[in-house]
This record gives C-alpha cells, structure tokens and sequence, in this order.
C-alpha cells in the first residue's frame, strides 16, 4: 500500500476550474517538483526525530500546495455549509493530518528517490510526471499536476501509479465527517488527532 501512498503528503485534488491567463512554464513545473523531492529527501535524510519530521513535512506541505485548493476539495460538499472560520481551521488541521498520516511512511523511503522524466502542458497546467525509486520495490511512476493559480507554482494534484490519492482523502473526510452526524467541528477536533 505503501507504494500509493509514500508522497501523499505533496499531494492533490482533481480538476481545477477555469483559471487567469496561463503564466507558468514548462520550466517552473519541472524546477518546483525537483525542489519538492529535494526538501523531503533532506528531512528523510536528516536523522531527527518522527515529530519533528512531522513538523517539516507540515511546513514542506504548506509551500509547495495549493493548500486551500486542496483543503476544499477534501472537504467536498460539506464545505459549502462551512463558515470561513472553520474552512481555516479545516485547512490548518487537514496540513497536520497528511503530516502525521504520511510522514510516518516516509522513513521506507530512506535511500530511495525520484527522477523526474518528462513535462507536459495540459490545458493551464503542467503535468510532471517522474519515477519513483525505493529499495525493494519496482520502480513506479508518480504524476504531479502545476500551476500558478493561487499567483506562484503550487502542485495542486498528485497521481500514484494513476490513483488520485485527494480522493482517497475525500473519502476519509467525509467518513469522518459522517461519524460525527456531519457536524464540522467535531470531525475537525478528530482530525487533529488523525494520522
């Protein structure tokens, strides 16, 4: 399972609507994932402890995501209902949910890594798409969708092996949500203890 889910803590939503005049390159997109890698690699790589690499994932998750994007797709419907408030505070604890959830698969990804092998535009957007190399698996392949619909190069979408894994998290938003007779606040104080 692993294999589908290692880089979720980068990743995703599915298709974004319509978007301002189409500004980013084939470059930035290519330059954004590779600095992505890089950052996780070097936390991977840096010997601390499994809270405090939950901290820096957090941090590498909130710079290179379109962190509100993201945060309302998982939320889905449920979130039309949702005030402002507690849209923010969704967003803040869906951040420290993929953190923790995620982070604690990262250290299988000790001595493994992530070639980037091609860039293509898909109507505003780029699509990344790279192989992903962890000792004791087959190599396989990881699609990162960019843009600049937020004003800066942002991932917005991730695919593993082609599976959407925002929508993975959707469904465990709304089972959450669910389990709590669909009051937000609720499923937002059980997600900060989630993961």
């Amino acid at each position: 399972m692993f294999r589908r889910q290692f880089l979720a803590l980068t990743g995703a939503a599915v298709a974004l609507p319509a978007m301002p005049a189409f500004a980013i390159t084939e470059a930035g997109a290519e330059r954004l994932v590779n600095t992505l890698v890089a950052d996780i690699n070097n936390v991977i790589a840096s010997g601390k402890s499994e809270n405090a690499m939950f901290r820096d994932f957090e941090r590498i998750f909130a710079r290179y995501s379109d962190t509100s994007y993201i945060s309302a797709y998982a939320m889905g419907v449920d979130g039309r209902r949702a005030s402002s408030a507690q849209k923010r505070a969704f967003s803040d604890a869906f951040q420290g949910y993929i953190a923790r959830k995620y982070g604690k698969r990262f250290r299988e990804f000790i001595g493994g890594r992530l070639e980037v092998k091609g860039v293509k535009r898909v109507k505003n957007w780029y699509e990344v798409e790279t192989t992903a190399f962890l000792r004791g698996e087959a190599p396989f392949a990881v699609t990162f969708h960019v843009s600049d619909r937020s004003g800066k190069d942002l991932f917005f979408n991730m695919f593993i092996e082609g599976v959407n894994l925002l929508l993975t998290e959707r469904t465990e938003v709304g089972a959450l949500i669910d389990r709590n007779g669909g009051n937000i606040d609720a499923m937002i104080s059980d997600l900060k203890k989630a993961g």
